[in-house]
């Protein structure tokens, strides 16, 4: 069998492993460019991030640059940051406001939209190759939203969103509830640092509720416990340990849904109270009545994570982006998510924690990123699979494609690893 026929590159997923060839060869990497990120949506940006007429926001997909921009009809667009004319990038601002796009090595001129504007000197060019659309910035073919999360496409054959999304969309509902309109913003910035590794290894460990006790062993351990994970006097804190050592936080269970999503389930089921929580809580009993509030603000998922790059950090009220650059180079995102409405000190509370948590030097993600580097340099070892049984066998089926598995199942790893090997293999 060809090392990258379709059929080999299926054969690296099984039922209960993966080969390593999965994370440290470069050419799957590459070939994981066209039949990943090519077929399927991938997250762009949030609406917040272009609020008004000639805003944009230029970002990646899977290493190429485009621009998520918000035209004078009022809509948005995700063109791709590249010149007609000869190809260059012609965006190198990530974020601001422009009532034209402008090449700075002809000084082609396009609208936000994409389409072309100006060429210095038009007269002396073929009024075809100007009407063609590839003089232009192209439209990525495919973009829609959810909740104000900007989704596109490379696919003109994709499904709709909402059929990608499937059940795994009441993560995104379950974030933006807690705004008391509805509506969330991305308007602190965000941290965004490297890792030596794979980007599938980032996107394991969203689904994983294993790792929890040993990686973050001096920040869940009572005697080096350093934050409160949510605001207020009561729900903020929960046990890691039960009383006779067990980890209560690899006991809890994990989903996998269709087309490569996951959950997990949170320690946080109990509602969060007191202090300036209690002026928010006014807030959304007002808005949504007091059974309502009352289930908001709970936890029913950790995170929700979505294939293949965005995980909605529920419980810590933020948005993790990841970006694939090689195949052993990864680029994280981490935005705290504003909730519209509330309280500002609400917001300003997420942005102190997310610093505690998942910033370049926190508690939590420093870990993480040390053990997915050490498993990019461990795999280049001998043995060439990757075990990923825990819980095979036990999921529960809820239907719908969605199956549960308790105890830091990772069924929620072989959901992702599925769906890879179906589209790698298609």
């Amino acid at each position: 069998m060809e090392k990258y026929s379709k059929e080999h590159l299926a054969g690296l997923v099984r039922s209960d492993r993966v080969h390593r060839d999965y994370y440290i060869d470069p050419q799957i990497f590459e070939i994981e460019k066209e039949k990943i990120f090519g077929k399927v949506w991938v997250y762009v940006g949030h609406e917040s991030l272009v609020p008004k007429e000639g805003d944009y926001y230029s970002t990646t997909m899977a290493g190429q640059p485009v621009v998520l921009s918000r035209h004078t009809d009022g809509k948005v667009y995700v063109v791709q940051n590249r010149c007609g004319h000869r190809g260059a990038q012609v965006v190198a601002k990530e974020r601001g406001n422009t009532r034209a796009f402008l090449c700075m090595y002809h000084g082609w001129g396009f609208r936000l939209n994409g389409e072309l504007a100006g060429v210095p000197m038009k007269q002396d060019f073929p009024p075809r190759c100007l009407e063609e659309p590839g003089s232009g910035m192209l439209r990525v073919p495919r973009v829609e939203s959810y909740r104000g999360f900007v989704f596109a496409s490379f696919n003109e054959e994709v499904m709709p969103l909402l059929d990608f999304l499937g059940e795994a969309r009441g993560g995104i509902d379950e974030l933006v509830n807690r705004s008391p309109v509805g509506e969330v913003e991305f308007g602190s910035g965000c941290h965004r640092y490297y890792f030596r590794g794979n980007w599938k290894l980032q996107m394991d460990n969203m689904a994983d509720t294993y790792h929890p006790a040993a990686c973050h062993g001096s920040t869940v351990g009572p005697d080096g416990r350093q934050f409160q994970r949510r605001a207020g006097a009561e729900g903020g804190r929960a046990p890691f340990f039960a009383e006779n050592g067990e980890a209560i936080v690899s006991q809890l269970g994990v989903r996998g849904y269709p087309n490569g999503h996951s959950s997990e389930q949170s320690l946080f089921d109990k509602e969060q109270k007191g202090g300036h929580w209690d002026e928010y809580r006014a807030q959304m009993v007002a808005a949504y009545g007091e059974a309502r509030t009352a289930e908001i603000l709970k936890n029913v998922r950790h995170s929700l994570t979505l294939f293949p790059t965005l995980d909605i950090l529920i419980a810590q009220t933020s948005v993790r982006v990841v970006k694939p650059i090689a195949v052993d180079l990864t680029e994280v995102e981490i935005w705290p998510v504003k909730l519209k409405g509330a309280p500002e000190v609400i917001s300003t509370d997420i942005v102190r924690f997310v610093n505690i948590t998942h910033s370049a030097s926190s508690f939590i993600q420093t870990d993480d990123m040390e053990a997915f580097e050490r498993c990019q340099r461990g795999m280049q070892t001998g043995g060439e699979y990757i075990l990923v049984a825990r819980g095979i066998g036990s999921e529960v089926d809820e239907g719908n494609g969605v199956l549960f598995g308790a105890r830091s199942s990772e069924v929620g790893q072989r959901a992702k690893h599925f769906a890879w090997r179906d589209l790698m293999g298609a």
